[in-house]
């Protein structure tokens, strides 16, 4: 075989075991991306949850959501929606109930999980795992003093859902109104507005659990 000849072959075979190489680490690299963000939805269903997560390690919030947590898929008018319900150990009746939600908010989709207690009318906790807002304003959705203040908040009254409120930092707030995001105010109406249709969605569901 002349020189040139095995140059080429050579190189031909260098190029096709590194796309062999590549090949299989993107595969792998995907595999671990796609966990890593199942991983992260479920984190954050637990957090929505009302549970301090700050201090548990990644198998010790997968434990929580496996022992605690089950997922249902609910009918409704505009399809078919998940709701997740929070079960003690004991097996006993779901003692909170939690759903998606998601919109527009300045720059980008805002996507998180929103909890209300077993009196189907309390929040008791939000978070939000996915946004494209700006960072030091819109992006403090995703901070503690922002999403503590939802809890304890009235989303549903006599059934029906509240006039869910996100107000201008430092107006008069009621049982159903939070503060909201200074300098931030077409990502606090955007939270606003989220709220308001995920929990008129979710409302014949709850309707219907307190019918029996």
């Amino acid at each position: 075989m002349r020189e040139e000849s095995k140059t080429i072959v050579f190189a031909l075979g260098v190029c096709l075991i590194c796309s062999i190489l590549l090949s299989g680490l993107a595969a792998g690299l995907k595999s671990i991306q796609t966990a890593n963000q199942e991983f992260d939805v479920k984190r954050n269903i637990v957090k929505a949850f009302g549970i301090d997560i700050s201090t548990l390690t990644r198998d010790q919030i997968e434990d929580t959501y496996q022992v605690h947590i089950e997922e249902e898929i609910v009918s409704a008018p505009s399809g078919e929606m998940p709701i997740y319900m929070w079960k003690e150990s004991d097996g006993t009746s779901p003692s909170k109930y939690a759903f998606p939600i998601s919109g527009k908010g300045l720059w980008s989709m805002m996507y998180g999980y929103l909890s209300v207690e077993s009196d189907l009318e309390t929040v008791a906790g939000i978070s939000f795992y996915k946004h494209g807002e700006t960072p030091g304003l819109g992006a403090e959705i995703e901070k503690p003093w922002f999403l503590t203040q939802f809890t304890g908040k009235k989303l549903y009254e006599n059934g029906a859902p509240t006039d869910f409120r996100v107000l201008k930092p430092g107006a008069e707030l009621d049982e159903s109104s939070v503060d909201g995001i200074s300098g931030s105010t077409m990502t606090s109406k955007g939270v606003q507005a989220l709220i308001q249709r995920d929990a008129a969605a979710y409302a014949n569901y709850f309707n219907k659990i307190r019918g029996g």
